[in-house]
């Protein structure tokens, strides 16, 4: 039962270990089947050196399994929400990459430092605490990502969401670059910020960015 899927979530885990972009299992991947109403994730606290795809779990948006022996994700409310609400987003991805968590320890927004930024949004804002696994930091982080396409956690990490999982993942890859960027910027000045119209104006280039 969609096994595509299923390998690609196991591919991606494990790029978020060699890409940088979080440490031991932490983060999360999801791909939701809008057709049958089924969201395919990654299961919860299994090491991504050793996931396979018989570990990933397919479950409804109420987190009931229906194909799999593992629970899913802790992090599936957080998914879910955005499956349910937003139908210009069927994966994402969650991360604990260095340079976004450092900025939502800060509680600080991702302004347009970068053209990059425009992938995400005009900027990124960052979502109120909630602990983990909650539907507190589910409704935090949509009601933060309004509008956009990722949102940083407060004291916690980043969420990336798009139509396809290479897009989502594409995206926070782009925001933790930027991350990185506007926080060595700041050490050594204050950075120029990049104003709505030209973050307006990239956005739509990017509509039309790589291979026809």
């Amino acid at each position: 039962m969609f096994l595509k899927e299923r390998n690609e979530i196991v591919e991606y885990c494990k790029m978020l270990i060699t890409r940088g972009l979080t440490k031991g299992t932490g983060g999360n991947i999801s791909i939701f089947d809008r057709e049958s109403g089924h969201m395919i994730i990654s299961p919860s606290g299994i090491d991504y050196d050793k996931m396979t795809a018989d570990d990933v779990v397919v479950c409804d948006l109420q987190g009931n399994v229906v194909h799999g022996d593992k629970e899913p994700s802790s992090e599936f409310p957080m998914h879910a929400i955005f499956y349910q609400q937003r139908s210009d987003i069927d994966a994402m991805v969650h991360t604990h990459s260095m340079h976004a968590t450092v900025l939502a320890s800060l509680r600080w927004n991702l302004p347009a430092v970068s053209y990059l930024v425009a992938f995400a949004g005009k900027d990124v804002r960052c979502a109120d605490y909630a602990s983990f696994g909650t539907p507190e930091l589910a409704t935090n982080a949509f009601d933060a990502m309004q509008n956009r396409k990722a949102v940083l956690l407060a004291n916690h990490g980043l969420l990336a969401g798009a139509t396809n999982i290479a897009t989502a993942f594409n995206i926070a890859e782009e925001v933790e670059f930027c991350c990185e960027v506007f926080l060595k910027a700041k050490t050594v000045g204050e950075p120029v910020i990049l104003d709505d119209e030209e973050m307006a104006h990239m956005a739509e280039k990017f509509k039309t960015y790589g291979q026809k």
